[in-house]
């Protein structure tokens, strides 16, 4: 390959620091909002870029009366408990269906396929989470997204890549299809475990749907709080209880929940980016 031209090579630099400046501005006039004081708000028309004065009112603000503090553990507990099963009954449906000459497996595997094509309708799916009284609970947040299609199929190509050998050698040794899953092939799967993973934990912290539909104000996850309390312009339960003096600006608790809802599930994905492009790559192509 020839070396690039230098007008080439300053065009993608310029390209590439136009990008980053797109994403990475917004993210700071977001987080340097939050921390701004209510004259820098006001003097800057909503909006700061670097506060001068950083306070942690706003935040003081949103967790002293409940409504974003019991909405944050809420959505944690939705992630780790709904990550959970989905990757338990992902794997196990996975494996099932990689293994060949398992009875009825193409039929189950094209049922699959078929939901994922043609998704359920929101109100037999309402009516479904009503008949079975699922209403207000985990359970109407977590089962009707329990199992990705998508994440099911890459697991499944995945674990169809795994050389024949090892299953069986693991048989010869006595180990049935239980033993070999957990010793074998999960051991050998981390990397598109760990992708699967992070995609069914973003699902479930980002998920403010079907809280809408299923679930009382008072048990809100964060993602429902945010759009109610911050796109919609409404008013925080707990802000109205503090002292005019004290009171945060608007704009400044908007990105104080923002950026709480925003934060934690940031800090997952460094701990996953080594396992993040293997993981993928490897599950679609043998898919």
């Amino acid at each position: 390959m020839e070396k690039p031209r230098p007008l080439t090579s300053a065009a993608k630099g310029l390209a590439l620091t136009v990008v980053i400046l797109l994403v990475t501005v917004p993210f700071l006039v977001v987080v340097s909002t939050s921390f701004a004081s209510n004259h820098e708000v006001v003097a800057n028309g909503g909006y700061v870029l670097w506060p001068t004065d950083p306070t942690l009112r706003a935040y003081e603000q949103i967790f002293s009366g409940g409504v974003v503090g019991r909405a944050l553990w809420i959505s944690i507990a939705l992630t780790a408990l709904g990550t959970a099963f989905s990757m338990l009954c992902s794997v196990l449906l996975a494996y099932a269906l990689s293994r060949p000459r398992v009875y009825g497996g193409k039929p189950v595997l094209l049922l699959v396929l078929f939901t994922f094509l043609f998704p359920p309708g929101m109100i037999p799916g309402y009516l479904v989470v009503k008949e079975l009284g699922m209403l207000d609970s985990f359970a109407s947040l977590i089962a009707p997204v329990l199992i990705n299609v998508f994440n099911l199929i890459v697991l499944r190509g995945f674990f169809q890549g795994i050389p024949e050998e090892l299953f069986e050698a693991a048989r010869l040794d006595g180990a049935s299809d239980w033993k070999i899953l957990w010793i074998v092939v999960v051991p050998l799967s981390k990397a598109v475990l760990a992708v699967v993973g992070l995609f069914y934990a973003v699902t479930y912290w980002n998920s403010w749907f079907h809280a809408s539909i299923y679930m009382e104000s008072e048990n809100w996850p964060l993602q429902q709080v945010l759009r109610t309390y911050v796109l919609g312009g409404a008013q925080l339960a707990d802000s109205g209880a503090a002292e005019a003096a004290n009171v945060a600006a608007p704009q400044t608790t908007q990105m104080a929940v923002l950026v709480t809802a925003t934060v934690p599930i940031l800090l997952v994905y460094p701990f996953l980016q080594k396992y993040f492009t293997k993981g993928v790559l490897t599950g679609a192509i043998k898919s």
